[in-house]
């Protein structure tokens, strides 16, 4: 009697580690090229489908961290009050601590530092920092948080490749809207830096002051450091995103040699 042994299929979620690999060299800097090309020709479209619905939700995400209710709409975040109440508070603590109690289960370990910087960066928000202190933060937020949350967008391209994000076309979604975005955001104070009128001054009808004017006029800001603290913001964003990158990039070269 000859007893054949079996072994189980290499549980792996990518089907070819090579493709994947020149996919990962390739897809954020290309992306990014593109948004920008767009940011040439297209400004208005842009911003419109990409760049101010991040926008928006940067406000409201400043917002949630500062402890305020706030919803994000296409034109204006609406925060439902000028102080602080217990529902945005006890809702994001409860989400992060869901998400940190999810992550240990699945011994996701590199999760939590994450996680627990933001339950930090809510606690310091909510608790700490003065309530004017605060509504500068979310007015600022705009541009400055959304910034964030598109190189966060784009650096999801290299995570979940055993979900759906991986599997469907989320990831080239978020990568998409998220390079869009970001080049929208962050090409207004590149070209700040030399030309003020590219700075979104004045008053938006249905809405009110621009950001930036309500930074100046309410908050005190001068313009030199308007523009520096969008840029440094943009560049930071930029460089959080490249260390996710040679990561991704390494990771994936190194699952392309296992399979040689």
């Amino acid at each position: 009697m000859v007893v054949q042994e079996t072994f189980p299929a290499q549980d792996t979620p990518v089907d070819d580690p090579k493709l994947e690999f020149w996919i990962c060299v390739v897809a954020i800097p290309a992306t990014l090229l593109l948004g920008l090309f767009f940011h040439a020709v297209m400004p208005g479209v842009q911003r419109i489908f990409f760049g101010m619905p991040l926008h928006e939700l940067g406000h409201a995400v400043a917002a949630w961290f500062c402890g305020f209710f706030a919803i994000p709409t296409l034109w204006k975040t609406v925060v439902f009050s000028e102080s602080r109440g217990w529902l945005m508070p006890v809702v994001l603590f409860g989400a992060i601590a869901f998400g940190m109690v999810k992550a240990w289960r699945a011994e996701k370990y590199g999760y939590l530092p994450v996680l627990l910087a933001l339950l930090v960066a809510q606690g310091i928000g909510t608790f700490y920092i003065r309530e004017e202190t605060a509504q500068m933060l979310f007015t600022w937020g705009g541009d400055g948080f959304g910034m964030v949350l598109a190189a966060a967008l784009m650096a999801t391209f290299f995570f979940g490749k055993r979900t759906e994000l991986y599997k469907g076309w989320l990831r080239w979604g978020f990568l998409v809207i998220g390079a869009a975005a970001f080049s929208d955001m962050f090409g207004t104070w590149w070209a700040a830096r030399s030309n003020r009128d590219a700075i979104p001054f004045g008053e938006i009808e249905g809405v009110g002051l621009s950001d930036p004017m309500k930074l100046l006029e309410e908050h005190g800001w001068e313009i030199p450091d308007l523009v520096r603290r969008y840029f440094v913001t943009g560049l930071a964003s930029l460089g959080g995103l490249a260390l996710v990158y040679a990561w991704g990039v390494l990771r994936a070269r190194s699952k392309a040699h296992e399979k040689k």
